[in-house]
This record gives C-alpha cells, structure tokens and sequence, in this order.
C-alpha cells in the first residue's frame, strides 16, 4: 500500500482540530468503506498511527481494528470511525488522507503538514 507524504494542496477544503487531526478526502471514505464490506469488517474502526518506519524515521500505520485502544482520540467521518493514539494526534494534526490510484498502483496518500521531509521512496518522514 502506498503511503506517500506530500504537503497538504489547497483544493482539498477539508478541516482538522485537535480532537479529529485527520480528515479523509471522498476518495478515501469511499475505499475504507469498500474495504471494511469487502472484508466483512462492519463496526470496525479505521486505525491511523505514527510508528517508527523507513529511512526518515516515521512513517504510518493503517488498519482496520475491532476497538479502539484505552486513552485512543476516536471520532467519526461519513460513516467511518476512525481511531489514533494521543502521540500520533500530535504528528497528524491537520492531515488529510486521499485515496489515489493510477496506472502504476493505488493506495493511501498523506498531506501532512507537519511533515517537513521524507525518504527518497515516499513512504516515511521527519517532522
């Protein structure tokens, strides 16, 4: 799955606050839910952490869990509940998460603004 970072492009009208510091694009709504009906995952939460990754140090967890952790910021966009740990809020705020695809594959694209920069693959970054 890619998980490219990328500053956050001004077409994308989407806000985040501190208690929701991600925002999914239409694109990305609509591929979790096909996913989480695919897969028979109804009530499951969308899972968006910061781990330790890559050659930049950080880079993003996605994944559909059953329950959100003790002390998880939990909110809901379109149907979708998604979940992240207080850490993570911190290095999230403000990103919105598009779902792409092309000729050459699809996957998961982040516009963080706190990113400042990334590996030379695109799948992890510095703050």
């Amino acid at each position: 799955m890619d998980t490219t970072t990328t500053p956050a492009p001004a077409s994308l009208d989407v806000q985040a606050t501190p208690l929701n510091p991600v925002r999914l694009s239409t694109a990305a709504v609509t591929q979790v839910k096909e996913v989480i009906k695919a897969q028979g995952f109804e009530g499951y939460f969308f899972s968006i952490r910061v781990v330790p990754a890559g050659c930049s140090g950080l880079g993003y967890d996605l994944n559909l869990v059953k329950e959100a952790k003790p002390n998880d910021h939990v909110w809901e966009q379109d149907g979708v509940r998604i979940t992240t740990d207080a850490l993570s809020s911190k290095y999230l705020l403000g990103t919105v998460v598009d779902f792409v695809s092309s000729v050459t594959g699809a996957g998961f694209k982040f516009e963080n603004p706190n990113a400042k920069s990334s590996c030379g693959c695109g799948t992890s970054f510095t703050t």
